[in-house]
């Protein structure tokens, strides 16, 4: 059974070990549609795959908030808070729909709580509560929550691991866009930054210049190498150096890739230019490091065998 009720926000998630549990979950088409007040003792999340759609929110003083959301938007709401759907005359609205709870906990999972110590937006997300919270997704989230409803469609509500793990992937990239929005409205500049090291991490094994990666972000160069030093504390021309040196040396350590072709794994065309960066950040050659690594590796056998 679910504990006390299907809120988010109960210090107990936080304490104990508890796993989902699903009341409802589905598909569905609303054309021309105004649903009664209503509330449940579940969280819900409704997502619009296509149209748009109105959601009324009742607070407890029985003020009103309409929330207008077109495709690629959700809302989650919390248990126990009034709230309609409206679409419009002439519209329609496909929408992903699931409501849960918590149960003890189940399977193999992480539990919601060992989640929240692992992941701070999680974290923030449970610490402070909601009635209702809007978010756009660039459908980071649409891709786990249509299959945590195709996984609970097939197998049901208690659904396994897969369902507990999607579940939990869920939460975190909810938590994290939430985080985001956060971020956007208080320090843009933040934004910016994260994003423009996202795209570095993304592309760093082809060549990139600092006006693609402004572009990518939607600033000015100038104003992006200016915002990325100072909370940085490096050049995005260095940032990239070093991340490529680092999968340089994760590459000559774990793998068999001959020497000479590693610049082009880590987008460097040139090898000569490879051999003097990765002398500089590492301070030895790559033939020079993967030995070191291969020696170190052989010492660590031979005492293993001698402590036999």
């Amino acid at each position: 059974m679910p504990v006390l009720n299907g809120s988010l926000f109960q210090q107990q998630l936080l304490e104990g070990e508890y796993s989902p549990h699903f009341f409802a979950y589905y598909y569905k088409q609303w054309n021309h549609y105004t649903m009664p007040y209503h509330q449940h003792n579940s969280t819900e999340i409704m997502y619009v795959i296509s149209g748009s759609c109105s959601v009324d929110v009742r607070s407890v003083s029985g003020s009103e908030e309409r929330f207008i959301l077109k495709r690629s938007e959700l809302i989650m709401l919390d248990a126990n808070v009034p709230h309609r759907l409206i679409v419009e005359e002439d519209n329609a609205c496909r929408m992903l729909n699931v409501e849960f709870g918590f149960a003890d906990y189940a399977g193999v999972a992480p539990s919601l709580s060992r989640l929240a110590k692992e992941e701070d937006s999680l974290a923030e997300l449970l610490r402070n509560p909601f009635t209702s919270l809007v978010l756009a997704d660039p459908e980071e989230v649409f891709h786990v929550l249509k299959a945590l409803v195709l996984e609970l469609d097939q197998h049901g509500k208690n659904g396994g691991n897969m369902v507990r793990l999607l579940f939990a992937e869920l939460l975190l990239r909810l938590s994290r866009l939430r985080r985001e929005r956060l971020l956007a409205s208080q320090q843009p500049s933040q934004l910016y930054v994260r994003r423009a090291i996202e795209f570095l991490h993304q592309n760093y094994d082809r060549s990139i210049q600092v006006k693609e990666v402004a572009a990518a972000v939607n600033v000015h160069p100038g104003y992006l190498h200016r915002i990325f030093k100072k909370q940085t504390g490096r050049t995005l021309t260095d940032y990239l150096n070093l991340l490529r040196m680092e999968k340089a040396k994760m590459l000559l350590a774990q793998s068999e890739i001959p020497v000479a072709e590693i610049a082009d794994y880590v987008g460097i065309s040139s090898r000569q230019y490879f051999h003097l960066l990765f002398k500089k950040y590492a301070s030895m050659t790559p033939v020079e490091y993967r030995n070191s690594i291969e020696r170190y590796s052989w010492s660590d056998i031979t005492r293993f065998s001698d402590d036999k």
